[in-house]
């Protein structure tokens, strides 16, 4: 996500206006669904100015707007692919949603205009690239957090993490979880009170052997969606599929069977708590 590459110029012009005309399209979308939900409770007198109230824009979604139509820098993911995260707001009937997204980047102010009435953070690991972004996104809630993993020892972290206890299904958790090396400890406090609806893990780094790798992310999307409470699925969405990590530790702990659609290097899975799932017996781990 962190990717300072462009691509060439009327690519991309071409894929600015689409990212425009995608959030464009959210904002009225989502405005006639929940219109038309209210229409039959909602006076015809009232109505005009009800909806002017409630389904104005709001500043992030006009900023972003803004932004795509008139900026040569484009998101890393494609258009495929965060269409597939666009189903899943329009599949909600874009209701106000927790989406939680590991990476910020040029797509930061796009994720946060699809879900405006929602709760949208941003995890990066870098504070001055942080600094940077939010200069011109200052609306973006965004947060430093640091990992305790390397790239160069996923292999030993997923060939060792079965002799930890606190790593396993029944005893994982992530808040002062220093006996797993693959916890995330560190997250601000909000981020473990709140049940997300949609995780996107589209970093940190993981392209140096020095780099802190997605290994924590996705054991920790893992754990947060199998302690769900409410109803419902979480949907976990996983770019940079074609990197041996990415993919290795997707299908050790999101689960080829809750794979529910790849598009392009990104997999989309649908999680659901751990109480709701019957077929694992107690010595069984996340797949």
């Amino acid at each position: 996500m962190k990717s300072r590459r462009q691509l060439p110029d009327r690519s991309s012009w071409v894929l600015a206006l689409v990212m425009a005309g995608l959030v464009f399209a959210g904002v009225l979308i989502g405005s006639f669904i929940r219109a038309a939900d209210n229409s039959f409770i909602c006076s015809l007198a009232s109505k005009k100015f009800r909806a002017a109230a409630e389904y104005a824009s709001t500043p992030a979604q006009l900023q972003a707007i803004v932004h795509y139509a008139t900026s040569r820098t484009t998101p890393q993911q494609n258009i495929y692919e965060i269409s597939e995260t666009l189903g899943v707001f329009r599949g909600r009937n874009f209701a106000p949603a927790n989406f939680l997204v590991f990476g910020l980047g040029f797509d930061s102010l796009m994720w946060s205009a699809l879900n405006p009435q929602g709760k949208t953070i941003f995890l990066e690991e870098d504070p001055s690239w942080v600094k940077s972004v939010l200069k011109d996104a200052p609306l973006l809630d965004a947060r430093t957090v640091q990992y305790r993993t390397q790239l160069k020892e996923a292999d030993d972290l997923l060939n060792s993490y079965k002799k930890e206890p606190m790593c396993s299904p029944a005893k994982a958790y992530l808040d002062g979880n220093y006996a797993c090396p693959l916890a995330l400890t560190g997250l601000p406090e909000e981020v473990y009170a709140t049940e997300w609806d949609l995780i996107m893990i589209d970093a940190p780094r993981g392209y140096f052997p020095e780099a802190p790798g997605r290994m924590a992310a996705i054991f920790s999307a893992a754990v947060m969606a199998r302690a769900r409470k409410g109803s419902g699925v979480t949907h976990v969405l996983l770019h940079d599929v074609d990197r041996k990590v990415e993919k290795t530790f997707a299908e050790e702990f999101l689960c080829q069977k809750y794979l529910v659609k790849g598009v392009g290097r990104l997999w989309h899975f649908e999680i659901p708590p751990a109480a709701n799932v019957t077929e694992q017996d107690e010595n069984s781990w996340f797949c």
